[in-house]
């Protein structure tokens, strides 16, 4: 089973696999667990899904592929292209940074946004508690443990990532 039964059938017959390609629009994962096939062929990019579907990958990739914003040339300023591509690109973005949240001393300030200087500048804000402050800065996803525990170690509670999932710079 698969959404793509075109390219599936096309690679069965070249490796000489007979087969009857079932075609299914959305959770193909769950084809097997229907009955609905033996096997499937999907997209994926980590294979999470499905592995908590119960099921392996095995086999070599059938295609590798991208996907890619084109224009005419000249045609870039086409009402809402922009917008579009903004759009698309803060989605990029997002998936590369997390939203990290912390309490610490004022007097520790200094030294904690040293470690997360955000991308223009963190947030810094009073809390109600004399003498603590709230910080908020967008860092990136990679190294954002080792940064919280650094953070811990000058002081820091309550640190938060939070997942971003669009945004604009």
């Amino acid at each position: 089973a698969t959404s793509y039964p075109g390219l599936v059938e096309k690679h069965l017959a070249d490796h000489g696999v007979p087969a009857d390609v079932v075609r299914l629009d959305g959770v193909v994962e769950t084809a097997i667990t229907l009955c609905v096939a033996d096997v499937i062929a999907d997209v994926v990019e980590t294979g999470t899904t499905l592995r908590a579907a119960g099921l392996d990958t095995f086999g070599e990739v059938l295609l590798e592929s991208e996907a890619v914003l084109i224009t005419r040339a000249g045609t870039a300023e086409l009402d809402g292209f922009d917008i579009f591509k903004r759009r698309i690109e803060g989605v990029l973005v997002a998936r590369s940074y997390v939203m990290m949240d912390y309490d610490i001393l004022a007097e520790n300030v200094s030294q904690a946004v040293a470690l997360t200087p955000g991308i223009e500048s963190p947030t810094v804000s009073p809390l109600h508690r004399e003498g603590w402050v709230a910080v908020r800065a967008m860092v990136p996803r990679a190294g954002a443990q080792r940064m919280m525990d650094e953070l811990f170690e000058i002081g820091a509670r309550g640190i938060l990532l939070t997942d971003i999932h669009a945004c604009r710079l």
